[in-house]
């Protein structure tokens, strides 16, 4: 099944005030997952997962629904079942064509939250090959999409770095830095063997959706 872009505009209805007119039942996948993002603008976490479980049980293989509930389950601590959720959204973005910008950064961020939530998890092997993942790829022109993958390059370089690898970090960060020279103090204290850099990066990292 080919998935649309998924965005609020895309939608028929624009305000809560509107969603009691409309029953989620009939509401397609991409509705229900603009729905859910909006609900989890506002707070309403719990209703936002409703609204993608019923999105997922209309169409199980909805990558931009498995992200999305990955995402918000790694919010809320639930990391074996984020993983299970992302991995599945991995395995079908890396077989699907990555024509747009969105596609691309969609693919970035997702290997990032999967990386942090197998970390998490005390699987630091796994997180470290998805985030490798992201250094796999080409980098992106869109400037978003740009920033978001030198962010995974930033948090690959931690999670090696942690790893004792820090020949291979000081690597990434350089290339890190090339981009953003404002991070030249991460490669310092790497290169000086100072572990301030990598305490909290991967530990706190939560990119809102």
């Amino acid at each position: 099944m080919s998935e649309e872009t998924v965005t609020p505009e895309s939608v028929s209805f624009d305000s809560p005030t509107k969603w009691c007119k409309v029953s989620p039942e009939n509401l397609s996948p991409d509705e229900l997952i603009v729905l859910s993002v909006q609900l989890l603008s506002s707070g309403q976490r719990d209703r936002a997962i409703s609204m993608l479980q019923m999105a997922l049980k209309k169409d199980p293989n909805h990558t931009r629904a498995l992200t999305v509930m990955g995402h918000t389950l790694l919010q809320e601590g639930l990391h074996a079942e984020a993983i299970d959720h992302l991995e599945r959204a991995i395995s079908k973005l890396f077989l699907a064509d990555h024509a747009t910008a969105e596609d691309a950064n969609h693919l970035i961020l997702t290997l990032q939250w999967a990386g942090v939530a197998c970390i998490s998890q005390g699987n630091k092997a796994e997180g470290i090959v998805h985030l490798e993942g992201v250094a796999s790829l080409e980098e992106p022109e869109d400037p978003k999409s740009k920033a978001h993958y030198y962010d995974g390059l930033l948090l690959l370089a931690s999670a090696l770095s942690r790893e004792g690898r820090k020949a291979e970090a000081v690597k990434y960060l350089r290339v890190v830095v090339a981009y953003d020279p404002s991070r030249r103090n991460f490669l310092e204290e790497c290169e000086n063997d100072e572990d301030s850099f990598v305490g909290d990066l991967v530990s706190s990292r939560r990119r809102d959706y």
